[in-house]
């Protein structure tokens, strides 16, 4: 994929999966929502006190691959890269935007509903490796 070509597809809303490296055991995987922006990076938000977050702040990184199934145009994007910035997710700013990006607008927000009293954490990334494929673009589909 060209770097315009990624960077759309990685805006589109795929669940990801996230890897963590642990230090007795394979990398944490798990699927999870995300948001990417050029200008910012990813941003994932994950409870405050759960394995994800606790790891991630203990690796200061990550990997995501996000990946579409469809047979006609097989694709994904796989990233990897430090972990710039730690916060407090904002309901208005971050979690909303997330919920309804993922579930729609009345569903996202029986969401929000639901977990508003969850401690939850955001982690921005910047990708620095990017692996990339677009199977639509293969000879074969000629």
């Amino acid at each position: 994929m060209t770097k315009t070509e990624r960077e759309a597809f990685l805006s589109a809303p795929h669940v990801g999966v996230i890897s963590i490296e642990r230090k007795d055991a394979a990398p944490l995987s798990t699927p999870i929502w995300y948001d990417y922006a050029p200008d910012t990076g990813v941003w994932i938000i994950t409870g405050g006190e759960s394995d994800k977050g606790r790891l991630l702040r203990e690796a200061g990184r990550f990997s995501l691959v996000a990946q579409s199934t469809d047979p006609e145009r097989y694709q994904y994007v796989s990233i990897e890269g430090p972990i710039l910035e730690t916060r407090e997710p904002d309901l208005e700013r971050d979690r909303r935007p997330m919920a309804h990006r993922y579930l729609g607008a009345e569903m996202g927000n029986a969401y929000l509903a639901a977990t508003q009293d969850e401690s939850l954490v955001l982690f921005v990334m910047r990708p620095k490796r990017w692996r990339t494929v677009d199977y639509g673009k293969s000879p074969l589909r000629s």
